[in-house]
């Protein structure tokens, strides 16, 4: 069975923390990145699969950097959690990358904890095609599935990320959820 990392959920940075961040306090800027790199990171490599770490690196570094500048008119008391604004951020600086570049042929998998030569074949064509299926979805669908399938988001927050409605995320999840199950049964694997 393919392992899929799945982030753990953590809670949200408190809030004196984050007023201290929207006042440039270096302590609490770096407690924030801390607390929200992991999730960060695994949005943009899961999105940018095939893109190197390098690629993804800067994406998540650009994240961090426009997460400070807009910082100070985040609400502290408006409906959106702040993992949430800053995934959003992250979705969004994702899409743009894969709007600047060709698609990229490489696959990195996880082969931790591998024992038999067979199982890591069966592993290594499963994740190739999950990857290689996810990579065909447009930037807009891979999103949406991703804030959703990985990052737990509920479809709300979804809509609230990337700046769309609430049926435009039901339809978006819909054509991923089939357009990945079209696609993993054309490799064998659906």
């Amino acid at each position: 069975m393919l392992s899929v990392a799945q982030p753990r959920p953590a809670t949200e940075l408190d809030a004196v923390t984050v007023r201290r961040a929207m006042r440039g306090d270096a302590d609490a800027s770096r407690a924030l990145v801390d607390r929200y790199q992991d999730r960060v990171f695994a949005l943009a490599s899961r999105m940018l699969t095939g893109r190197g770490r390098a690629t993804t690196e800067d994406v998540a570094q650009d994240t961090f950097l426009a997460v400070f500048r807009q910082l100070p008119r985040f609400d502290l008391q408006g409906p959106a959690k702040l993992s949430t604004w800053i995934l959003t951020i992250a979705a969004r600086r994702a899409i743009d990358e894969l709007r600047r570049q060709r698609p990229v042929l490489l696959v990195e998998l996880d082969r931790a904890g591998e024992s038999r030569a067979d199982d890591r074949a069966v592993r290594r064509e499963l994740g190739a095609a999950i990857e290689a299926a996810l990579r065909d979805l447009s930037p807009e669908l891979r999103a949406a599935f991703l804030l959703r399938e990985y990052h737990g988001l509920e479809y709300v927050e979804i809509a609230k990320a990337l700046a769309i409605d609430l049926g435009t995320v039901k339809s978006r999840l819909s054509r991923a959820r089939a357009g990945l199950r079209e696609r993993l049964a054309e490799v064998g694997h659906g």
